[in-house]
Formats: structure tokens, C-alpha cells, sequence
């Protein structure tokens, strides 16, 4: 019978899947998930002077010629080119001609500019877009409108974010747990670091293995994995049938390996979990955690 079972006192594994299944949280979303402001601000941060310089554009006829000028005067503007049509790339290539696949590369590095690349650069306003906004005045301000496209960029990141708050959220119940136990921790584990802190020596699979949390209790490790998913997909079974392999490979080490997780996106996804948790020890989930089973299983081994 799973060990989960005898400390929890139930009868069956099929009453702890559906205890673990039927308690999954929809959304972990804290205050920190929308907009991490501190990038946003960083990135604008270092182009804020050559933003401040393009704003001289703003309501100029001829966006061609004074975009010409302020080129060759201030070379550097061109560093904020990249964030006005919200990409991050220091240089793109454009195709100029479809028939014969001919690409333009514009460059936003260089330091020195003839008066040609001048003359290419001041043609990229324009033709990207950036010219018309500011001929019209539909902009005000450049580092405000920058500040706005680093927020959109920034949204892209919510999906790593989501990984992120989970593995926040998890550490809370491990520090707080270790705590009261007596017991030492390490969040992003890898063999090297726990030679180096704890003295003891794990083989890992690749040399680019690394744990979301290691567990010292006396010599004996406890490694956590813990994941959040939204919606469903491929990557749920994948991860599942990697952890059952990662369960073995450990327990031939005589490590204990604790997966813990989440979201509604395991709801339509039942069978891979069920695979790992059939031939697994531990399978928690957010509920479980706030029911202190993580101390349970340390206590218990």
C-alpha cells in the first residue's frame, strides 16, 4: 500500500488519488504573477537618455530628415529602436525583396555611424512604423510608451512565472517544515552543491540535473519536484513519465523523491498521473501540504 496511506489513515490508494485529484487548485496567482515591475523598469533604465532624445521627433513634418539629424548627432538613440516596435533582438533583417529573398540587417549597436547607415536607420523609422506615430503625435512620450511595451513583453513571461509562484509557494511549507524539524534545505539542488554543503555524494543522471529542493535529514536526502499546471497538454504526461524513471533512479540511491503538484490542468490528464502515482511513494499536491503531510513524511522515514 502507498505510504501516503498509512499516514493518512485510509483505507485505500484509490480514496488517496481521488483525496489528491479532487482537491486541485484552479490558480495560484499572487500579486507578483501580472507585471514583474522591477524588469520592466530595468530594461528601460539604460535607454531612458536615447528615449528622452527621440522625443524630439515628436511632431516633426519631415520624420525622414530629423530622424537623419539626430542620428548623426546622437548615434546612440538607436539603441532604443528595438523596444519601439517591442522586440528585443540588437539586429533584425528585413526582407526587401520577396522575389529574389533579399534581406536588409539593421544593426542597433554600433557606435560609430556613417552618414549611409545614418540614412538606412532614419529610412527604418519611417518604414517600421515609428515615424507616422510620432509625425502624428499619437505618442506623447517615449519613455512612458516604452514603459508600456516592456509591460506587454513582460507578459510573456506569466507561463515561467506560474513555475516561479509554485516553487514559492512550495518553499514556504519546506522552510517552515525543515524549521520546526531541525532539518536543512537547499532550493535548487544539484550534486555539487550538496557535496559541498552536506558532504554526500549523488550520482545524478546528467550533469545538468538540478532540484527544486533537497532535504537533509541526518544523511538522509529527500528531493522535491513541484510544477503547476493551468491547462492541460502534452507536457503533463511527459513530466509524469520522467518523474517515474527520476522515482527509481533516486530510490536506487536510497533518496526519497516527494512530487508535488497542482492545477486544473491535471483534471483531463488523470492517467499519466495515476501511472506515477501507482509506482511512486509520494505524490502531494497544495491541499496535502497545508495538512502538514510534508512533516509526516520526514517524521515517518
Amino acid at each position: 500500500m502507498n505510504k501516503l496511506c498509512n499516514l493518512l489513515n485510509l483505507q485505500n490508494e484509490d480514496l488517496l488519488f481521488d483525496k489528491i485529484t479532487q482537491s486541485f487548485k484552479n490558480k495560484i496567482t499572487k500579486w507578483d504573477y501580472f507585471v514583474n515591475w522591477t524588469k520592466v523598469f530595468g530594461n528601460i533604465e539604460p535607454i531612458e537618455k536615447e528615449l528622452n532624445l527621440l522625443n524630439f521627433l515628436i511632431g516633426k513634418d519631415d520624420i525622414e530628415t530629423e530622424a537623419f539629424n539626430l542620428i548623426k548627432q546622437y548615434p546612440q538613440v538607436i539603441k532604443a529602436f528595438p523596444i519601439l516596435i517591442a522586440v528585443r533582438e540588437k539586429s533584425i533583417d528585413i526582407l526587401i525583396d520577396t522575389k529574389n529573398f533579399i534581406y536588409k540587417k539593421y544593426s542597433f549597436t554600433k557606435g560609430k555611424l556613417t552618414d549611409e547607415e545614418c540614412k538606412e536607420l532614419a529610412y527604418f523609422v519611417v518604414n517600421s512604423g515609428i515615424g507616422e506615430i510620432l509625425k502624428d503625435k499619437k505618442v506623447k512620450n517615449l519613455v512612458d510608451y516604452a514603459t508600456g511595451v516592456e509591460v506587454g513583453l513582460d507578459s510573456n513571461g506569466r507561463k515561467n512565472r506560474g513555475g516561479t509562484l509554485m516553487e514559492s509557494l512550495v518553499e514556504e511549507f519546506v522552510s517552515d517544515t525543515c524549521q520546526n524539524l531541525g532539518l536543512q534545505y537547499m532550493p535548487q539542488a544539484t550534486a555539487k552543491k550538496i557535496k559541498e554543503q552536506w558532504n554526500l555524494d549523488v550520482v545524478v543522471d546528467k550533469s545538468s540535473r538540478q532540484l527544486d529542493f533537497a532535504i537533509n535529514k541526518k544523511g538522509k536526502l529527500f528531493f522535491i519536484e513541484c510544477n503547476f499546471y493551468g491547462g492541460g497538454g502534452s507536457k503533463l504526461k511527459s513530466t509524469a513519465t520522467e518523474y517515474i524513471e527520476m522515482n527509481r533512479y533516486w530510490n536506487k540511491q536510497d533518496i526519497e523523491f516527494i512530487w508535488i503538484t497542482d492545477g486544473a490542468g491535471w483534471k483531463s490528464t488523470l492517467k499519466p498521473l495515476r501511472e506515477y502515482f501507482d509506482k511512486a511513494d509520494y505524490l502531494l499536491n497544495l491541499y496535502l501540504l497545508s495538512q502538514n503531510m510534508l512533516s509526516a513524511i520526514l517524521k515517518y522515514k
